[in-house]
Protein backbone atom coordinates (compact mmCIF):
# COMPACT_ATOMS: atom_id res chain seq x y z
CA UNK A 1 0.00 0.00 0.00
CA UNK A 2 3.11 2.56 0.94
CA UNK A 3 4.41 2.04 -2.84
CA UNK A 4 0.71 2.27 -4.12
CA UNK A 5 1.29 6.10 -2.53
CA UNK A 6 4.21 6.40 -3.21
CA UNK A 7 3.92 6.12 -6.74
CA UNK A 8 0.98 9.09 -6.79
CA UNK A 9 3.04 11.23 -5.23
CA UNK A 10 5.81 10.56 -7.74
CA UNK A 11 3.04 11.09 -10.60
CA UNK A 12 1.76 14.03 -8.99
CA UNK A 13 5.38 15.45 -8.89
CA UNK A 14 5.78 14.62 -12.50
CA UNK A 15 2.60 15.61 -13.23
CA UNK A 16 3.52 19.27 -11.58
CA UNK A 17 6.41 20.33 -12.81
CA UNK A 18 5.64 18.72 -16.17
CA UNK A 19 3.25 21.36 -16.60
CA UNK A 20 5.01 23.98 -15.05
CA UNK A 21 8.26 23.82 -16.71
CA UNK A 22 7.47 22.20 -19.90
CA UNK A 23 9.17 24.67 -23.34
CA UNK A 24 8.32 23.94 -26.88
CA UNK A 25 9.13 26.14 -29.42
CA UNK A 26 8.58 26.63 -33.64
CA UNK A 27 12.00 27.92 -35.24
CA UNK A 28 13.02 27.92 -38.74
CA UNK A 29 16.36 26.66 -39.18
CA UNK A 30 18.85 25.50 -41.70
CA UNK A 31 22.44 23.86 -41.67
CA UNK A 32 24.91 25.30 -39.04
CA UNK A 33 21.94 27.18 -37.10
CA UNK A 34 21.34 26.75 -33.63
CA UNK A 35 18.82 27.81 -31.36
CA UNK A 36 18.45 27.83 -27.24
CA UNK A 37 16.16 26.75 -25.33
CA UNK A 38 15.68 25.90 -21.77
CA UNK A 39 19.67 26.20 -21.18
CA UNK A 40 20.21 24.24 -24.37
CA UNK A 41 21.60 24.97 -27.65
CA UNK A 42 20.22 22.75 -30.30
CA UNK A 43 22.23 23.31 -33.48
CA UNK A 44 20.85 22.42 -37.26
CA UNK A 45 24.02 20.23 -38.49
CA UNK A 46 22.17 18.91 -41.93
CA UNK A 47 19.73 17.48 -43.64
CA UNK A 48 19.86 13.83 -45.46
CA UNK A 49 17.31 12.06 -47.55
CA UNK A 50 16.90 8.23 -46.25
CA UNK A 51 15.42 5.28 -47.21
CA UNK A 52 13.63 2.45 -45.08
CA UNK A 53 12.02 -0.66 -45.93
CA UNK A 54 8.89 0.78 -46.86
CA UNK A 55 9.78 4.15 -46.40
CA UNK A 56 11.21 7.31 -48.12
CA UNK A 57 12.28 10.43 -46.40
CA UNK A 58 14.47 13.06 -44.84
CA UNK A 59 16.73 13.00 -41.62
CA UNK A 60 17.65 15.88 -39.64
CA UNK A 61 20.64 15.55 -37.96
CA UNK A 62 20.90 18.30 -34.78
CA UNK A 63 23.04 18.27 -31.95
CA UNK A 64 21.40 19.28 -28.35
CA UNK A 65 23.98 20.54 -25.50
CA UNK A 66 23.69 22.53 -22.30
CA UNK A 67 28.07 22.73 -22.07
CA UNK A 68 28.43 19.39 -20.09
CA UNK A 69 26.49 17.32 -21.90
CA UNK A 70 26.41 16.74 -25.69
CA UNK A 71 23.75 14.35 -28.24
CA UNK A 72 23.23 13.84 -31.61
CA UNK A 73 19.31 13.97 -32.42
CA UNK A 74 17.70 12.20 -35.47
CA UNK A 75 14.32 13.84 -36.44
CA UNK A 76 12.69 12.07 -39.58
CA UNK A 77 9.82 12.98 -42.02
CA UNK A 78 9.42 9.82 -43.94
CA UNK A 79 6.52 8.95 -46.23
CA UNK A 80 5.63 5.48 -46.30
CA UNK A 81 4.63 3.24 -49.45
CA UNK A 82 1.08 2.01 -48.23
CA UNK A 83 0.10 5.20 -47.58
CA UNK A 84 1.02 9.25 -49.31
CA UNK A 85 0.68 10.87 -45.98
CA UNK A 86 3.88 12.03 -44.16
CA UNK A 87 4.45 11.46 -40.72
CA UNK A 88 6.88 12.69 -38.24
CA UNK A 89 9.56 10.31 -35.99
CA UNK A 90 10.89 12.71 -33.21
CA UNK A 91 14.38 12.50 -31.99
CA UNK A 92 14.84 12.03 -28.82
CA UNK A 93 16.69 11.97 -25.79
CA UNK A 94 15.15 10.50 -22.57
CA UNK A 95 16.41 11.32 -19.00
CA UNK A 96 15.45 10.73 -15.51
CA UNK A 97 14.80 14.54 -14.85
CA UNK A 98 14.39 15.77 -18.05
CA UNK A 99 13.24 14.78 -22.07
CA UNK A 100 14.41 16.60 -24.96
CA UNK A 101 12.67 16.22 -28.51
CA UNK A 102 13.09 17.59 -31.86
CA UNK A 103 10.65 16.95 -34.65
CA UNK A 104 11.15 18.31 -38.11
CA UNK A 105 8.33 20.33 -39.77
CA UNK A 106 8.07 20.75 -43.59
CA UNK A 107 11.14 22.87 -45.74
CA UNK A 108 10.77 26.85 -45.51
CA UNK A 109 12.97 27.44 -48.94
CA UNK A 110 16.35 28.56 -48.97
CA UNK A 111 17.71 25.44 -46.74
CA UNK A 112 15.80 26.06 -43.36
CA UNK A 113 13.41 23.70 -42.19
CA UNK A 114 10.24 23.88 -39.76
CA UNK A 115 11.79 22.62 -36.39
CA UNK A 116 10.02 22.02 -33.02
CA UNK A 117 11.56 22.03 -30.09
CA UNK A 118 10.63 20.57 -26.85
CA UNK A 119 12.48 20.36 -23.40
CA UNK A 120 9.97 18.41 -21.23
CA UNK A 121 11.16 18.01 -17.47
CA UNK A 122 10.28 14.86 -15.20
CA UNK A 123 8.13 13.73 -18.08
CA UNK A 124 9.10 9.98 -16.97
CA UNK A 125 8.37 10.83 -13.64
CA UNK A 126 4.59 10.78 -14.83
CA UNK A 127 5.43 6.98 -16.13
CA UNK A 128 7.48 5.68 -13.17
CA UNK A 129 4.87 7.03 -11.03
CA UNK A 130 2.51 4.65 -12.71
CA UNK A 131 5.10 1.55 -12.53
CA UNK A 132 5.51 2.40 -9.13
CA UNK A 133 1.51 1.91 -8.20
CA UNK A 134 1.27 -1.10 -10.46
CA UNK A 135 3.80 -2.71 -8.15
CA UNK A 136 2.30 -1.61 -4.61
CA UNK A 137 -0.89 -2.89 -6.42
CA UNK A 138 0.08 -6.28 -7.27
CA UNK A 139 2.12 -6.81 -4.05
CA UNK A 140 -1.08 -5.42 -2.04
CA UNK A 141 -3.08 -8.01 -3.93
CA UNK A 142 -0.71 -10.49 -3.03
CA UNK A 143 -0.40 -9.90 0.44
CA UNK A 144 -0.68 -13.09 2.42
CA UNK A 145 -2.27 -11.08 5.53
CA UNK A 146 -4.93 -10.04 2.97
CA UNK A 147 -5.78 -13.38 1.81
CA UNK A 148 -6.12 -14.43 5.38
CA UNK A 149 -8.11 -12.00 6.28
CA UNK A 150 -10.60 -12.86 3.49
CA UNK A 151 -10.91 -16.46 4.47
CA UNK A 152 -11.38 -15.40 8.00
CA UNK A 153 -14.57 -13.53 6.68
CA UNK A 154 -15.38 -15.82 4.22
CA UNK A 155 -15.37 -18.60 7.41
CA UNK A 156 -17.53 -16.45 9.70
CA UNK A 157 -19.80 -15.80 7.36
CA UNK A 158 -20.43 -19.79 6.45
CA UNK A 159 -20.68 -20.20 10.19
CA UNK A 160 -23.11 -17.17 10.38
CA UNK A 161 -25.29 -18.74 8.02
CA UNK A 162 -24.62 -22.25 9.15
CA UNK A 163 -25.52 -21.27 12.25
CA UNK A 164 -28.51 -18.67 12.02
CA UNK A 165 -30.31 -21.39 9.32
CA UNK A 166 -30.46 -24.10 12.45
CA UNK A 167 -32.05 -21.37 14.83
Amino acid sequence: MILGHLGVAVFTIGVTLTSIYSVEKDVGLGAGDSYELSGYTFTFNAIREIEGPNYSGTRGIVTASDGNYSVMLYPEKRTYFSSSMPMTEAGIDAGLTRDLFVALGEPLGNGKWAVRLYHKPFIRWIWLGCLIMGIGGVLAATDKRYLRMARRKQATAASVSTHGATA
